[in-house]
């Protein structure tokens, strides 16, 4: 089972994950084993054009948003932001630091890259829902 897919028996309604890393890093590919790792079987598509897409996956609703192309962090609020982080899914961000403060803090921090022929993952909890979810992954 892969990390995703592990970090997926401890996601609950409520929860923000931060994604971050370069281009082509593999925030998508961790998404979509996360998604997997819920028992969803369709396919999943990057954001990056259209900022977010919901799935319905292991009881919860998640939402992947992909900030890339967010011109001002003012076009959250008109996407009604506010309302996805209302505690009843989990929302999954890349590139969050193009949100300029108008994200709250996340419950974990995941930033991917590469280190010569490999990925590096590297995991950060910042709360203790946070903390629970890296227990899934020891």
């Amino acid at each position: 089972m892969g990390l995703g897919a592990h970090l997926a028996t401890g996601l609950a309604a409520g929860q923000l994950i931060f994604l971050s890393g370069e281009l082509g890093a593999g925030k998508t590919t961790f998404v979509r084993a996360l998604l997997r790792g819920l028992g969803y079987e369709a396919a999943v598509k990057s954001p990056t054009y259209t900022l977010v897409e919901s799935y319905k996956a292991g009881g919860l609703t998640v939402y992947h948003f992909d900030l890339y192309r967010l011109r001002d962090s003012q076009e959250l609020e008109i996407i009604g932001i506010r309302d996805y982080l209302d505690g009843r899914s989990v929302c999954l961000v890349e590139w969050p630091e193009r949100a300029a403060g108008r994200l709250p803090a996340p419950d974990l921090k995941v930033s991917i890259g590469h280190e010569k022929n490999r990925r590096r993952m590297e995991f950060r909890a910042l709360s203790p829902v946070g903390s629970a979810l890296l227990e899934k992954l020891s």
